[in-house]
């Protein structure tokens, strides 16, 4: 049942006074609508940075550079990602993957290109963020219109975090994020001339989405169905999610 409509005596399963039932369902059928939104362009993202990462990383360094530890800062973190990596790959029915190992047994695993095919955007992103190359990060992350790598790190985290609660269908319209993204105050690209107030809601994670967005996808409709969708909203409920009274103002949404 959606939070807006309960007291916060929770355990009395008490609703707001002049609550009603077709509000609830607009309500859900508006969430649902909005990770669906979002869930496009994190798969846009996705896409775009598994290529740009095998990519980048496998000319200097091989077909197969995420099974050498010395790559890595941190031993542990890349011990587990390693160990994630063997799984997904070994229970994957994909199959390139079933061919690879009909044909190869060493090593141990497919190189990169087939390998990361089947990896989680989770461990794909702690492998970027684990990865010792700093200039090859920062290579990566100008691709994306960034001038810095840590502003890509920021925003695979916060990404991450954001595809889960879509795949499993969690509410995010007026949710608070545990991640609040790094969003700088100017970049090449069309940006917002105001930062977020409240970096934790939802319009912070719109910021990145969409900036990311104009350099993978430039005929991208994500800003025009962000407006139809939340044509008529009140500014409460604007609020809610984050956004500034003058959001549809900002060049990055128009």
């Amino acid at each position: 049942m959606p939070t807006k409509f309960l007291l916060s005596q929770k355990e009395n399963h008490s609703f707001r006074p002049n609550s009603h039932f077709e509000e609830v369902v607009r309500l859900y059928l508006f969430d649902k609508r909005l990770r669906s939104l979002m869930f496009a362009a994190i798969q846009d993202l996705e896409v775009a940075l598994r290529t740009r990462i095998i990519q980048s990383f496998s000319f200097p360094y091989g077909a197969f550079w995420f099974m050498d530890d010395t790559l890595f800062k941190d031993k542990v973190i890349y011990l587990s990602c390693l160990e994630c990596i063997r799984k997904e790959v070994y229970r994957s029915n994909e199959d390139f993957i079933k061919e690879h190992f009909m044909r190869y047994d060493e090593p141990s695993l497919p190189p990169v290109w087939k390998t990361m095919e089947v990896v989680s955007f989770g461990v794909l992103s702690k492998l970027y963020c684990n990865f010792r190359d700093v200039q090859l990060k920062k290579y990566v992350a100008s691709s994306f219109g960034l001038p810095q790598y840590t502003y890509l790190e920021s925003w695979m985290k916060c990404a991450t975090v954001l595809r889960n609660y879509c795949a499993h269908h969690a509410r995010l319209w007026n949710r608070r994020f545990p991640w609040k993204p790094q969003l700088p105050e100017r970049l090449p690209l069309k940006w917002v001339r105001t930062l977020p107030l409240r970096p934790y809601k939802l319009y912070a994670q719109l910021c990145y989405l969409s900036y990311l967005e104009q350099n993978i996808t430039p005929c991208s409709r994500l800003n025009e169905k962000l407006s139809a969708l939340l044509e008529g909203a009140s500014p409460a409920f604007l609020k809610a999610m984050g956004f500034p009274e003058r959001w549809k103002e900002e060049e990055l949404f128009r």
